[in-house]
């Protein structure tokens, strides 16, 4: 079992950046896939992006690629999300979640196990 705890989020004008930070607990961190969601007002939580164990193989959605940059480091029991030329449409609750699926990684929200408790992500324009 490992309990997620995202920070990093806030307000930013389009344009600006910010680096959310998703800490683990638990000797068992680096052995889940992981992933950034985001839920915005009357929407779904949707996919971002999705990091291998070792952080060798990243998966992104069309609309943040090139934009966004996820990476983990197991040492620190941590992952980013690096997000850069922030748009008003990337406004949301940003989520990070661990899988417990065979495969590399996932883009599927009904397959991850454990979610932290969201940060918000304001862009103004």
């Amino acid at each position: 079992q490992v309990q997620l705890v995202e920070s990093g989020g806030g307000l930013v004008q389009a344009g600006g950046s910010l680096r959310l930070s998703c800490a683990g607990s638990g000797r068992t961190f680096s052995s889940y896939p992981m992933g950034w969601f985001r839920q915005a007002p009357g929407k779904e939580r949707a996919f971002v992006a999705a990091i291998s164990r070792s952080g060798a193989r990243t998966y992104y959605t069309d609309s943040v690629k090139d934009r966004f940059t996820i990476s983990r480091d197991n040492a620190k029991n941590t992952m980013y999300l690096q997000m850069n030329s922030l748009k008003p449409e990337d406004t949301a609750v940003y989520y990070c979640a661990a899988t417990q699926t065979w495969k590399s990684y996932s883009i599927d929200k009904t397959e991850y196990t454990y979610w932290g408790q969201g940060t918000q992500v304001t862009v103004s324009s």
